[in-house]
């Protein structure tokens, strides 16, 4: 036991990529700075205490494991949080870290286009994506979105294997977009979620995910297009909201142009507006002057 420890231990203290035969070897010590002195006196004292109090060789054994546990979960945290794929540029804001988090869960109820938006930047950086469950799924609003059909698998229908499918993309793709077909249980979303820690991916799903670590929904849209009874829709204002636990907070909302009249979907800027007395403003407005219909999300 102390043994063991004593590796772990001399891993975390000098990031060695060394045997654990290695480093039970005599010739170990020499590995690192201050390795003989801090190896000699962590057995002197062991030996001392095994020899004097064996109820306290086995507190300070305890001691050195939870330090350890401490550690590798610091460790673990770190990764998590700094590691992830990209998103599109619209979404950043939405997201904690701005990217999409390795391992993480994303909801994104009844909008397709707003989930195919999710893809977009990890697929164009060289990213494997997975469709499951989507038969609506429109391959060709997928590659005008930005998507590289080559790197993309789609299962249109999965059929009551949707999770054991869902489960399977895991594995090759990086980001796999699902839809739930059924009800998903605690324990399927525990053992999911570290296939794709494990994996390095994540899952966006179209519709409700449990425990998802942000959700993202149309809470707001206009269209805009249609003057005095005639035009046609050009493009739609959403206001998109993200909750979920990962936020740690209130909601956040942004204004998107889901889509905007070229097709491509991206943040709402703001245009100057002029004032009475010369000068201007800003404020977030469409240069065209088109009239917004309220429709319904």
């Amino acid at each position: 036991m102390s043994d063991a420890v004593d590796i772990i231990e001399h891993m975390f203290e000098y990031e060695g990529m060394q045997t654990a035969a290695a480093l039970r070897s005599p010739d170990s010590e020499r590995v690192g700075r201050g390795a003989p002195e801090r190896g000699a006196a962590a057995r002197a004292r062991a030996g001392a205490a095994r020899g004097s109090d064996p109820l306290g060789d086995a507190r300070a054994a305890l001691d050195r494991i939870t330090s350890l546990r401490s550690r590798v979960s610091d460790m673990e945290s770190t990764r998590v949080d700094t590691a992830g794929l990209p998103t599109a540029p619209a979404l950043e804001s939405l997201l904690p870290g701005g990217a999409i988090r390795v391992g993480g869960t994303y909801a994104v109820p009844e909008s397709v286009l707003l989930a195919i938006t999710m893809l977009q930047a990890a697929s164009a950086s060289g990213a494997w994506c997975a469709v499951v469950g989507v038969p609506s799924f429109g391959v060709e609003a997928a590659a005008a979105a930005g998507i590289d059909l080559e790197r993309l698998v789609l299962v249109p229908d999965p059929g009551d294997q949707w999770l054991a499918v869902t489960a399977a993309m895991a594995d090759v793709a990086q980001i796999v977009l699902t839809r739930p077909l059924g009800r998903v249980v605690p324990g399927d979303v525990a053992r999911l979620s570290a296939r794709l820690r494990q994996r390095g991916g994540a899952l966006v799903a179209l519709g409700s995910w449990p425990g998802a670590d942000v959700t993202l929904r149309v809470t707001a849209s206009t269209w805009n297009g249609i003057g005095q009874g005639h035009g046609h829709l050009t493009e739609r204002r959403a206001t998109v909201t993200a909750t979920g636990r990962a936020g740690a907070g209130r909601p956040t909302s942004a204004e998107l142009l889901l889509p905007a009249a070229d097709g491509t979907v991206r943040a709402v800027t703001s245009a100057p507006v002029a004032l009475p007395g010369g000068g201007s403003a800003v404020d977030h407005v469409d240069a065209r002057e088109l009239r917004p219909v309220a429709v319904a999300s």
